[in-house]
């Protein structure tokens, strides 16, 4: 009898022992697994944040006035300016350069330029900068700060992409992705959450009605519609 009873002690002892080890086994792996980063968006992310935009527009040294293609560049940049924002705009004038007499004047006619495209007076700064060189002909940068969206530069590679021994994408992996998809982000609020719901439309909601229960199709829809029914 004491045989048998220590035979079944031993076997007790045995299975926890074993019982034990596949634990922390099974817990050692899910750490492993789960401190391990392997989501594109979590290694290049989208940060949303106030960054400053600038532009520099070249002005000869001959020039008396702001040239037609000048002022359409300088429009194109400022229609990514928000009004309400309430950002400064900056136009930094280079002098002690050899286009600096030509840059001072072509300076005056840009603020008009942005003015027209809805910056208040009050809001553009003109400043001047030290070009360095009295032989050089610097050019004049517009700035203003605006929240954008963006994401780190691509091209890390920090091992060798045909290691994939670890079942992992490489580091470079959705990089460009995210990067493009920042770019074509009209308001970048909206990755942040959702917006407002705006109020319906009673009219067109009562006609919509209407129109599916006498089993209608609407002018809208049949007018741009490729389907003649």
């Amino acid at each position: 009898m004491a045989i048998k009873r220590s035979s079944m002690r031993n076997a007790v002892v045995l299975v926890a022992l074993s019982a034990a080890l596949l634990a922390g086994c099974a817990n050692r792996d899910s750490i492993q697994v789960g401190s391990i980063p392997d989501d594109y968006r979590t290694n290049h992310p989208i940060v949303v944040g106030e960054r400053e935009r600038t532009i520099d527009l070249p002005v000869a040294a001959s020039a008396h006035k702001v040239s037609r293609e000048q002022a359409q560049v300088l429009a194109g940049f400022m229609d990514d300016y928000d009004a309400k924002s309430g950002a400064a705009v900056r136009i930094l004038v280079p002098y002690g350069s050899a286009n600096a007499a030509a840059a001072s004047a072509v300076a005056a006619q840009m603020v008009d330029v942005i003015v027209r495209q809805g910056v208040p007076l009050s809001r553009i700064l003109v400043n001047a900068y030290d070009a360095g060189a009295p032989d050089v002909s610097a050019p004049i940068r517009v700035a203003y700060s605006a929240v954008t969206a963006s994401v780190g530069k691509c091209g890390r590679w920090p091992k060798d992409i045909a290691e994939t021994s670890d079942n992992r994408h490489y580091a470079n992996f959705g990089c460009a992705y995210q990067n493009n998809l920042a770019a074509q982000v009209a308001n970048p609020y909206d990755l942040l959450g959702p917006r407002k719901m705006t109020e319906i439309d009673p009219e067109n909601r009562a006609s919509a009605i209407d129109a599916y229960k006498n089993r209608e199709i609407s002018g809208d829809f049949a007018g741009q519609s490729e389907i003649e029914y």
